[in-house]
């Protein structure tokens, strides 16, 4: 199973927990997934595999209070986990159920007869239906449009590493992929790609507009070289290093003050390094959101797809013949879903979808 996305970097601070602390925060977070309800130390000194006096308890408690993965909810005596907290169990501690065969002949015959004589789009529609059942929550599919045409682009960065790309197409639907960030790439870069592709998207695909963009990068890379030779040969400047980082080092500048052409050259040559710079993390993006993963997990303010912070979305991405993924099938529903059924049902439903597509 793909593992799901880690909203926080390693080392998280509830990575130091002992073996009693990650038990009592264990039975705080299940309680809670079971019935909603607060956990207080006394009903734990009851349930704990462990003896423990209420006041010990509570002291670990605290503990766990101060690294934000419980909180006290008005002025109950109980706590609840965090969404740090659930996301800290559903990452590390969370034990995933089997899809049992029973299970997965059901989701696979209902699946068939939704497609058998009708379109694939009904069979979609059936996954919709088959995990709002399971889930008791709703249903999502959202399919990637072959070729689709845009109308917004949007990098929204999630953690230093990783981004969710939002695609606006001209009919309005709305697609969201979970991209990893090139190490060290600037805060402000994404904002800037951003800018820099919504001014040229016009109802181009992602592939066109890349294949555009690349074409205009290599065509500046020429104009480039054409430039800098004029100046070399003419003794104004020297170019050193490759074509990819190239410096260009600029002697005779009083020369260059009395040559009004060579001094716009020299403009241009700046110019042209700033954009092929940025064109070049433009392009980096573009080819990592092609490819970006289906979004698995989001808890809480976590999920911003929907912009529910009192929710929960699991999904996994379904993919067609050549392994491109093609759409996302999964389940939105309470914090406290049971993370432990759903998540492998989805996955498993996602992975038959793949399977009905492949074949169609």
């Amino acid at each position: 199973m793909t593992e799901h996305p880690r909203p926080f970097p390693d080392p998280h601070p509830a990575a130091s927990l002992d073996a009693r602390a990650k038990e009592i925060f264990r039975q705080i977070v299940e309680g809670y997934l079971s019935t909603g309800e607060p956990m207080g130390s006394r009903n734990l000194a009851r349930i704990l595999p462990m003896t423990l006096s209420p006041a010990s308890i509570r002291n670990v408690m605290s503990d766990l209070e101060h690294s934000g993965l419980i909180f006290a909810p008005h002025t109950s005596a109980g706590r609840l986990p965090t969404e740090l907290g659930l996301r800290f169990f559903v990452d590390a501690m969370l034990e995933l159920g089997d899809v049992g065969r029973e299970e997965q002949e059901r989701i696979e015959a209902q699946m068939r007869a939704a497609a058998s004589g009708h379109t694939f789009e009904s069979a979609l529609a059936e996954a919709s239906t088959l995990l709002s059942g399971i889930s008791r929550g709703a249903g999502v599919v959202v399919t990637t449009k072959t070729n689709v045409h845009l109308k917004h682009i949007e990098f929204v960065r999630l953690d230093p590493n990783r981004a969710l790309v939002v695609l606006v197409s001209d009919d309005g639907s709305v697609e969201n992929r979970l991209l990893d960030l090139p190490a060290g790439l600037p805060a402000s870069t994404l904002q800037e790609a951003s800018n820099f592709l919504n001014a040229r998207l016009q109802g181009r695909t992602l592939g066109t507009l890349r294949a555009e963009i690349e074409a205009g990068r290599q065509a500046m890379k020429r104009e480039l070289d054409a430039i800098t030779e004029r100046l070399v040969d003419a003794g104004l400047a020297t170019s050193v290093g490759p074509s990819d980082a190239r410096q260009l080092i600029v002697r005779g500048q009083a020369n260059l003050l009395e040559d009004l052409r060579a001094a716009e050259d020299l403009e241009r040559i700046r110019l042209l390094f700033n954009d092929l710079e940025t064109q070049k993390d433009v392009i980096e993006l573009l080819a990592r959101a092609e490819g970006g993963e289906g979004v698995r997990i989001f808890i809480g303010s976590e999920n911003k797809l929907f912009s529910l912070s009192g929710s929960s979305m699991i999904a996994a991405p379904f993919r067609d013949g050549s392994q491109k993924i093609v759409g996302v099938v999964g389940v939105i529903g309470p914090t406290r879903l049971n993370y432990a059924r759903i998540v492998p049902m989805v996955d498993y439903t996602a992975r038959v979808v793949s399977r009905l597509l492949d074949r169609g």
